[in-house]
């Protein structure tokens, strides 16, 4: 049950990043192991459906079960798989397609008030004048401003920044690039740390963040980074850069951003993807009414 040549085809034709391309092969090699020991059976074509449903209830129904968002990933890289054998007629269907997925429970995105990145970004959190506080405060407001994702942060290179024109061009999943305004204050203080990382970096390397020590940042390094500082504001126990992107979705949708522009800045494929943040408004128009409408029962969010 070899799946060699598909992750070639996800790098070198769907031009997946290495995250996504472990993340598949990771989730296949579960299946194929599963197959060999409960199933016995070591080719693609005995797959059927029966056996692909049991696989989903043995990780739902073991000890330490697997969340259902998991599962979904699992068997959507596995039906991706079969699609690709089907096109190069290795196997004659797909079996997971008649396998019913687990339903995930609705969770609105977790995210920080605009009057809370205020009191981080405007207070006394980034006064100290310092090479590593000048970055850090550029990377939290980059984030903010435009909703990147953590990767993609660790991945801007100088050539992605339009100064001229005062955008960035974004490079995000699938090598799919996008256009993200940047804001005037977003523009000064970039301007600022740029000048302060030529003097510790020079023309060593085009990444755009470093370390105090002039390498280019990493995922944790930007991960521990945010933690620490939305810390200084929220006592929420999730931080992290996704929390910033949330914050930065939802305050543009609760100041009347179209759902579709969200989409384009997030970088979103499928709208639906975009559309969660339409529920977080709606609770947040919900507590509003109920506090200020003068008919509304007091401490209920049910409005009907």
């Amino acid at each position: 049950m070899e799946i060699g040549e598909f992750i070639k085809y996800l790098e070198d034709v769907k031009r997946y990043s290495p995250n996504t391309l472990l993340a598949y092969k990771k989730d296949i090699l579960l299946f194929v192991d599963y197959c060999k020991e409960t199933e016995m059976i070591d080719d693609w074509k005995s797959v059927t459906p029966k056996m692909v449903r049991r696989w989903e209830v043995s990780m739902m129904a073991s000890e330490k079960p697997v969340s259902p968002k998991t599962v979904r990933r699992r068997l959507s890289a596995l039906s991706t798989l079969f699609v690709y054998m089907m096109r190069n007629g290795q196997v004659d269907d797909n079996p997971v397609k008649m396998v019913v997925l687990p339903k995930i429970p609705k969770r609105l995105p977790v995210f920080v008030s605009p009057e809370q990145m205020d009191t981080l970004l405007d207070g006394d959190s980034f006064i100290e004048e310092e090479f590593a506080v000048l970055r850090d405060k550029t990377v939290i407001l980059m984030a903010y401003i435009t909703g990147m994702r953590r990767s993609e942060l660790v991945s801007l290179t100088l050539s992605d920044l339009d100064r001229a024109s005062k955008v960035i061009r974004v490079h995000g999943k699938g090598n799919k690039e996008r256009i993200v305004p940047m804001t005037e204050e977003l523009f000064d203080i970039l301007n600022e740390y740029l000048k302060s990382r030529e003097t510790l970096v020079g023309g060593k390397h085009q990444y755009l963040f470093v370390t105090d020590k002039g390498t280019p940042v990493y995922d944790k390094f930007i991960y521990r980074m945010v933690v620490r500082y939305l810390g200084m504001v929220t006592t929420q126990k999730k931080r992290s850069p996704h929390v910033l992107r949330h914050s930065f979705a939802t305050a543009l949708l609760n100041n009347g951003a179209c759902i579709e522009a969200i989409r384009k800045l997030l970088g979103h494929s499928d709208l639906s993807a975009t559309q969660v943040y339409t529920h977080t408004s709606v609770e947040g128009l919900k507590r509003i009414y109920n506090q200020a409408h003068p008919r509304a029962e007091q401490g209920s969010d049910d409005v009907s």
